[in-house]
């Protein structure tokens, strides 16, 4: 994969298209990725029993967190040209495919 950790990306597919983000996290086996502030599901989260019954409360929580997505639905951020590109290697670095300068 060409997209790396702290890489700015476009979404161009799904229901967040447009949208820009920070790659957070990557998951090289299913070709996926975690962007900051896309696909963002929610979870319920059940209350701690120890801690929450101590202080009388029982309550809950929902947590908003970003969920994978594909790696063909988005386009690095170029940093010198500021446009989405696709990436190509050279001597082992990666190449912005519009202004052929390094990423």
């Amino acid at each position: 994969m060409r997209i790396k950790k702290g890489d700015t990306v476009l979404i161009i597919a799904g229901k967040d298209r447009g949208k820009k983000g920070k790659v957070l996290h990557i998951f090289p086996q299913e070709r996926k990725i975690s962007v900051e502030g896309v696909n963002l599901l929610k979870k319920h989260v059940s209350p701690e029993k120890q801690r929450q019954q101590q202080k009388g409360k029982k309550t809950g929580q929902i947590v908003e967190f970003p969920a994978a997505i594909s790696v063909s639905n988005v386009k690095l951020i170029c940093p010198k040209c500021g446009k989405g590109t696709r990436i190509g290697k050279e001597n082992g670095e990666r190449v912005c495919k519009k202004c052929n300068q390094r990423v």
